[in-house]
């Protein structure tokens, strides 16, 4: 001990720890900055808090930076005298802390009474002999007085608290949340008990120098939060992991000038440090870009999966609006048909010549919409998954001759030529549906019939078989061909043909009638029965080809 010739107060020396300046700086710096960042980002109470915990350390590690360093007994008193106070303060932030983040409220009034009341009594002694009672000259310290057994009880209560609730809350919540609740835990308790007990190990063996290994638990504390925060979005923050890397490396690099003694070695630092900056900046930048544009492509499925739900939905309604529609307009024009036949066939007296035109357009134009109502309830039981089917065996052969028979007539009115190529040997027996397959094998024919202006139409029967790669076995089918010399069509007309809704560009020109369900119903009818159907043309003018086919064996 020594005194100023001056000013006749007392002077000591010491010997500062060599790690004094890299625990502390690094740890200010990391924590200072975190929590500003997550404060400036979320303004939630969580942050509030967080950012309080950093300032409070801070004060805490620039206190005991300025007890090594000092020489001036009253600064080393004034010092002294807050030092544990701003220890406490970290602990009951961090309590606090922990509460609010986990439970996503505030803590209860009451809660806070006691603790204020226990840190009321801990400031209320602070300015006393009972906190420091005199300067101890030979090791350049304050001597503690009693108050350190309430600093010692304190420190312990809010530790055993933290670790407590901690437990609690990990054994009560839910496994989705629990993975974020244990990493919180982690690095919550590793700051309070390095922080705590190490401190409360340093006052008891009176060995200052072991407390600096305390304050390495902030930034790993602020490591754990920023992990959350990537992996978990915490605070509401969207932090990139780039980000939180880049900044821990300049941290890290930047913390060495703190200790490296040659000039050499410091310039080759700061080279280090500015490229680290600059690089860092630019992978920042362009990760933060593809990030962006990552949200902007999530954020456009999430609207086209909502609009596609939306359409999903219309097109229920516009299904059960159909199948409604079309079952009150299936009476009315049930009733139409049966009275205009019965006035054909004269039942109500005879008709004139004129008369009985226009009531045979009458019939054909019910007809249309009776084939239309069908089409439609059709559509809305293979779109519900409601359409029924009764399998039978059946000679396929059978089905074309009542096809055949029944449009020969409307091929002879547009003087073609309908021509069955029936077998000599008749196919196998097959299972079908036989008034769904027969209405299939129907279309066919009739859509060649009205799209064929010269020539005609010819229909024959296929056996044929392929080898099943899935099933591993070989598989017989019978084919339906159905030729015409009609107007042809074109590729994109062959890819859309069995669509809803959907006919060739040129056909109104020839028949003005369709809808362009037909072959759609077709297709879905021939897809229950396993089977296939397709259009085949060797383009406009040239005539069509639609082959259906169907499985022996099911």
């Amino acid at each position: 001990m020594d005194f100023n010739s001056i000013t006749n107060i007392e002077n000591c020396h010491v010997a500062v720890p060599s790690l004094l300046y890299y625990s502390h700086i690094p740890s200010i710096i990391i924590s200072l900055f975190v929590s500003a960042y997550i404060f400036i980002k979320s303004r939630s109470l969580p942050s509030k808090i967080l950012f309080l915990i950093a300032a409070s350390f801070s004060i805490w590690a620039i206190s005991d930076i300025v007890l090594w360093t000092t020489f001036d007994s009253r600064q080393v008193l004034f010092f002294w005298s807050f030092i544990n106070f701003w220890e406490i303060i970290v602990s009951v932030s961090t309590l606090y802390f922990i509460y609010v983040f986990l439970n996503n409220r505030d803590a209860n009034f009451k809660i806070k009474i006691i603790f204020g009341i226990l840190l009321i009594g801990f400031i209320f002694f602070i300015p006393t002999s009972i906190n420091v009672s005199r300067f101890d000259a030979t090791n350049c310290e304050g001597t503690q007085g009693l108050l350190i057994y309430y600093y010692r009880f304190l420190e312990g209560l809010l530790s055993l608290s933290i670790i407590f609730y901690l437990i609690y809350k990990l054994l009560k919540t839910d496994k989705r949340n629990r993975d974020r609740i244990f990493y919180f835990a982690i690095g919550a308790v590793f700051l309070n008990v390095v922080i705590s007990w190490i401190n409360i190990y340093g006052t008891i063996i009176e060995k200052w120098e072991i407390t600096q290994y305390s304050f390495f638990a902030m930034p790993i504390f602020i490591g754990f939060l920023a992990y959350l925060i990537v992996r978990y979005k915490a605070f509401e923050i969207k932090l990139i992991a780039s980000q939180a890397l880049v900044v821990g490396l300049i941290i890290g690099i930047g913390a060495q000038f703190f200790f490296i003694q040659n000039t050499t070695n410091q310039i080759l630092t700061g080279v280090t440090f500015a490229i680290a900056i600059i690089f860092g900046y630019i992978l920042v930048r362009s990760v933060k870009l593809e990030v962006e544009r990552k949200e902007e492509l999530e954020k456009l499925s999430a609207q086209l999966a909502g609009a596609n739900d939306k359409l999903h939905q219309l097109d229920k309604a516009k299904s059960e609006f159909i199948s409604i529609a079309s079952h009150q307009l299936r009476t009315p024009l049930t009733a139409i048909k049966g009275f205009v036949s019965l006035l054909l066939e004269g039942t109500y007296g005879e008709v004139s010549e004129t008369q009985k035109t226009a009531l045979e357009k009458v019939y054909i134009s019910n007809e249309r919409l009776v084939q239309l109502v069908e089409d439609l309830l059709n559509i809305s039981r293979i779109e519900s998954g409601r359409m029924e089917f009764d399998f039978q065996e059946a000679q396929i052969e059978d089905l074309i001759d009542e096809a055949v028979s029944t449009l020969d007539l409307s091929a002879k009115a547009k003087g073609l030529y309908l021509e069955w190529k029936k077998p000599k040997k008749l196919s196998q027996k097959i299972k079908i549906d036989i008034t769904k397959i027969k209405e299939v094998i129907s279309n066919m024919v009739d859509n060649s019939i009205k799209y064929t202006q010269r020539g005609g139409v010819t229909v024959r029967v296929e056996n044929g078989g392929f080898f099943d790669h899935n099933a591993m076995e070989q598989k017989n089918t019978v084919r339906v061909i159905v030729s015409d010399t009609g107007i042809g069509m074109d590729k994109e007309d062959i890819e859309n043909i069995f669509n809803k809704f959907v006919r060739g560009k040129e056909i109104s020109h020839y028949h003005t009638d369709g809808t362009g369900l037909g072959m759609f119903i077709a297709k879905k009818v021939t897809e229950a029965h396993q089977g296939k159907i397709w259009a085949e043309s060797a383009g406009k003018e040239k005539g069509s080809r639609f082959i259906l086919e169907l499985p022996v064996s099911r």
